[in-house]
């Protein structure tokens, strides 16, 4: 890696380091502003406790540290939390490319890591190559078949790909809800397969059901309009 390189990359980490998220924990915003899916967790992160930077750390202390994470990846291929914590980085800079190159290494490292599969399954949802993220929720799922947030996402990508599968579809969002009758995402991007599928009833259904699970959910306007 070019040290021009190496230092352009560092230099948008420290800019978008400071508050990173957790991953698999909140609801997030839609893939772009004007799309209809919404995530049912934070996405590109594995999670590793060692792969979340030190909120109080200087961005003159950081940028070393970046700089080392990154060639300690390239430089150790072998090392599955070095290629996990350099996923992360690029990811958190969009450059998706590289982070499923790294975030691969870690799947073929260990290949039976509910998260890293779940993260690499996150890369393909978020650039929305979605066959592609459906093998890898999958893997995760049989790994953890209870993980609702990789299931509903799961289900997501099956609707959202060219041709939807919506039978598969329902059955997987059907599956989240049996272990979380008041998921929001899950509710949501139910009824977002209903009335993509021509069935207004049972989306406005599904609208009813989140005023009925949260009265101030963030979902509720975007389903409005998405039922308008």
């Amino acid at each position: 890696m070019s040290k021009n390189i190496l230092f352009a990359i560092v230099g948008l980490l420290v800019g978008l380091i400071v508050g990173f998220f957790a991953a698999n924990s909140l609801n997030r915003e839609a893939l772009t502003q004007n799309q209809i899916p919404v995530s049912s967790q934070e996405k590109t992160a594995s999670s590793l406790e060692h792969g979340v930077p030190d909120k109080s750390a200087t961005q003159g202390g950081m940028m070393p540290d970046i700089s080392q994470k990154l060639e300690k990846a390239k430089n150790e291929p072998d090392n599955f939390e070095a290629q996990m914590e350099a996923g992360d980085m690029y990811a958190q800079i969009k450059r998706f490319d590289e982070a499923v190159k790294f975030y691969q290494n870690g799947v073929k490292l260990k290949p039976d890591n509910f998260q890293a599969n779940v993260v690499l399954a996150n890369v393909y949802f978020d650039t929305k190559q979605f066959e592609q993220a459906e093998k890898y929720y999958t893997k995760a799922l049989e790994i953890n078949p209870k993980d609702i947030n990789a299931r509903t996402d799961l289900a997501t990508t099956l609707v959202e790909r060219p041709n939807p599968q919506f039978d598969r579809a329902f059955a997987e969002f059907k599956k989240s809800l049996e272990i979380d009758p008041k998921h929001e995402p899950t509710i949501y991007n139910l009824g977002v397969a209903y009335f993509k599928k021509g069935d207004t009833e049972n989306a406005k259904k599904m609208l009813a059901r989140l005023e009925q699970t949260n009265p101030n959910s963030q979902l509720l306007e975007r389903m409005r309009k998405v039922l308008q």
